[in-house]
């Protein structure tokens, strides 16, 4: 039988019973739209493409009613019809219109060795059909790519003994070279090969060692995992001298990920340890530093910036905040991460409503038009890049402060709209600041790019064994991504700096062998003839 409701007979109660009924109706349409969001967002992060671009085309950005009364005569420029993503922004085409566009097959490298075959007529085919001999008037080359099989060799260390024939008191024997890894058959070739192998080319170990045994070499992965941990301590001392120019250049950036340690002392195995990455240094010396941490607290952030004065580029994770209060540094926040929640609230709309125009759609475009402008003035001098931004990045800056006040109030702050929106405010005094000086960033891509390798990296080997392994994997990944930034081929790098390292004898002789120091036509290219030991 059902339950007929009772309601009150006084009107007032009944008036605030309504009220209520309709506030609870409201929160819980309000929770249905977020589940919604929630679920679309997923789907298309499982199902859908994981590129960030965006056309205006996609959606008519001023077909909604308070935009007309929003924007007036605000004075936004006509949407670009092909704006560019943060994340992917297209190339500029400078050439003139009439330029032809070379098509075709890139030319092989001319730094290549070559190995010419000579492909001739038999004998009996030289002839014309009147019987007169044919001659050589040219030849047609073509070139093939081949590539040899890695060739595993041994290098043998032969010293000399000397003993005086007249008397046994005494024997000498010639000294061997210092090596990488002492009393191992570890030479600088293979740690480098086996290095980048692994933290530039995502091969695990295990790997590694099976690769090794299909040419008949039989190195078990413990024994591998020792030489990495060795290799890490090694390079130490060039790591301290990379923090130098880091701390005493004004701009760095900074980001931390992930990482698993399976034996840490007060932690289970499943628990997070994380990486964190600074990127800075002047000029010519470009510097990446990867440091390990048992956390992602205050304090770790709080050591790494103790001696640093400057700007600080970061995400928008607020334990930064309290390290740039303290040490007085400028905060520079990340558009990148802004445009990103604007993209997953579009995505969380589904197909239907990114059909239609809104707020998140408005919100890319702001955005985009911003990267836009670095994009014209990417190749400019700092000074140059300054004044542009003043002229036309600021101008664009303020419409969108403006329409960020107008559209705050409209939208439901839990949603993913409202969301986005929340994340521009909070952090807009530190997303602007990138216009204060012409060296800056508008985004911290670059960091990010810095640690993909590594979270590459991440999805083959899964985890490190040991603290000591996970601070012997920074200290070769920065090494590596500093190598890349300065314009090395990071094997031909590791290969000089385990075969001169150990043989160093003063301050001097190790900071010969950073990156900026090195000679790097001859680590490039005069390697390749160039045996251990010789």
């Amino acid at each position: 039988m059902k339950q007929v409701l009772e309601l009150p007979e006084a009107p007032e109660t009944l008036r605030q019973l309504v009220l209520s009924q309709a506030r609870e109706i409201r929160q819980l349409k309000a929770q249905y739209e977020h589940l919604q969001e929630q679920i679309r967002l997923l789907l298309h992060q499982r199902f859908g493409a994981h590129s960030e671009k965006y056309r205006a085309e996609q959606a008519d950005l001023f077909n909604e009613a308070e935009v007309y009364a929003e924007d007036g005569d605000s004075g936004v420029e006509p949407l670009p019809t092909e704006p560019l993503s943060p994340c992917e922004p297209a190339a500029i085409d400078s050439s003139p219109a009439t330029t032809p566009v070379k098509r075709g097959r890139k030319a092989l490298p001319p730094a290549l060795p070559r190995v010419d075959i000579v492909h001739d007529l038999p004998a009996d085919q030289r002839y014309c059909a009147e019987g007169h001999a044919l001659k050589v008037i040219g030849e047609v080359i073509s070139e093939q790519l081949d590539i040899i099989p890695a060739q595993v060799q041994v290098l043998r260390h032969i010293r000399k003994k000397y003993a005086c024939p007249c008397c046994s008191s005494e024997v000498k024997t010639a000294p061997l070279p210092a090596q990488p890894i002492p009393k191992s058959n570890a030479s600088p070739g293979l740690l480098a090969y086996l290095v980048t192998s692994k933290f530039l080319d995502a091969l695990p170990l295990y790997r590694q060692s099976q690769m090794l045994q299909r040419i008949g070499v039989d190195i078990a992965r413990g024994t591998l995992a020792v030489w990495m941990i060795r290799c890490g301590e090694l390079i130490q001392p060039l790591i301290n001298l990379l923090q130098e120019p880091l701390r005493q250049y004004d701009i760095q950036q900074m980001d931390e990920t992930t990482v698993q340690v399976l034996k840490e002392a007060g932690k289970t195995a499943q628990s997070k340890s994380y990486l964190w990455v600074q990127r800075g240094g002047p000029p010519g010396q470009p510097v990446i530093v990867f440091t390990y941490a048992p956390s992602r607290g205050q304090h770790v952030a709080d050591a790494l910036l103790a001696d640093y004065r400057g700007y600080l580029q970061t995400d928008g994770y607020a334990g930064y905040a309290p390290v740039c209060a303290k040490n007085g540094l400028r905060q520079v926040g990340c558009f990148a991460h802004a445009r990103r929640k604007f993209d997953e609230a579009l995505k969380a709309q589904g197909p239907k409503g990114q059909a239609k125009a809104g707020k998140a759609s408005k919100g890319l475009i702001y955005i985009q038009k911003l990267y836009r402008i670095e994009q014209l003035i990417k190749d400019l001098a700092p000074e140059e890049r300054y004044q542009r931004r003043q002229q036309q990045a600021m101008p664009l800056l303020d419409d969108i402060r403006a329409w960020l006040d107008t559209s705050l109030p409209q939208v439901p702050p839990t949603s993913l709209t409202g969301k986005a929106l929340s994340y521009l405010d909070n952090h807009w005094d530190k997303l602007i600041r990138y216009c204060e000086d012409g060296r800056l960033d508008i985004d911290n891509n670059a960091t990010e790019r810095a640690i993909r390798p590594f979270v590459i990296g991440r999805h083959n080997w899964l985890f490190s064994d040991t603290v000591q392994g996970a601070k012997a994997s920074a200290n070769l990944y920065s090494l590596i991504e500093t190598a890349k930034l300065n314009g090395l081929e990071p094997y031909r790098y590791l290969h000089h700096v385990f075969k001169e390292l150990p043989k160093a004898q003063s301050l001097e002789d190790i900071e010969q062998l950073l990156p900026w120091q090195v000679d790097k036509e001859q680590i490039n290219q005069g390697w390749a003839k160039k045996v251990d030991g010789v």
